[in-house]
């Protein structure tokens, strides 16, 4: 997406893959792999899982909404500085906004509260939510994050073990774990827990579909896919790189002709 919609402003743009995964995944590399990219002249980076929390000691400043969500997914290098911006909450709010513009936000169930799930947490509760429940397999971590959005939404935010009582009066679950990639396949709930008036949101794009949502969907629920989200995050980061303000149609056009 990025170096096409460079293209399309006569532009040159190199995006590469820089993976932790080639040093055994270990997060301690993430401080040598910054210093590299900057030292090589990246304009910046995207950070994905499962590094999102974890690079946030490593920058310079932070964007206000990146400190309050505690994630980074987008750094920029400037002046020999290195500043933390987050995206993927934007990226979500987007794609929530026109594809579930009518949604009920009385009571949101959300399922992971790890970097994914706190932009989309941050998301929900500025479009104004009435209350979170954060269910994850860590659950100091759900905790941490309800006591982090709660000093910005005071008293909406709530880390909550059993996710299939919370299901049973809310009004959508969004689903913010890696469960339904490649790496990780499966159903990040029991099917039976979704029923026909719940909508469902996913983040993971890589399948598009998932089997959360293809459970969902074969519930009746109304489903939100994860390329909305992908494509307005990049929209927002291509600007905070070059500067210029990206196309999201033309983007979503590139998005779409990768994933065939």
């Amino acid at each position: 997406m990025h170096e096409r919609e460079a293209a399309a402003h006569g532009m040159r743009c190199l995006y590469q893959l820089l993976d932790i995964g080639t040093t055994d995944g270990h997060i301690a590399e993430l401080p040598r792999l910054l210093d590299a990219a900057e030292r090589t002249g990246f304009a910046g980076l995207n950070v994905t899982h499962p590094c999102k929390e974890a690079v946030v000691a490593h920058v310079n400043a932070l964007s206000e909404d990146a400190r309050a969500i505690g994630a980074v997914n987008t750094v920029v290098f400037t002046d020999g500085r290195r500043v933390g911006h987050n995206t993927d909450w934007l990226g979500f709010r987007e794609s929530f906004v026109r594809r579930l513009p009518d949604a009920r936000l009385s009571h949101v169930v959300q399922l992971g509260a790890g970097g994914a799930g706190a932009a989309t947490a941050y998301a929900l509760l500025k479009m104004g939510a009435d209350r979170i429940d954060l269910v994850d397999v860590i659950q100091p971590r759900a905790q941490a994050l309800a006591d982090r959005l709660n000093a910005h939404f005071p008293g909406r935010a709530f880390a909550v073990v059993d996710a299939g009582v919370a299901i049973r009066h809310a009004d959508g679950v969004v689903h913010a774990t890696p469960t339904g990639t490649a790496a990780h396949p499966g159903l990040p709930l029991p099917a039976e827990l979704l029923r026909q008036d719940l909508w469902v949101a996913e983040v993971v794009y890589v399948p598009l579909e998932t089997e959360c949502l293809r459970a969902a969907r074969e519930q009746g629920c109304r489903t939100l896919d994860g390329a909305g989200m992908a494509v307005w995050q990049a929209v927002e980061a291509f600007r905070l790189f070059t500067g210029v303000a990206a196309d999201p149609d033309r983007m979503r056009t590139f998005f779409d002709e990768s994933s065939l």
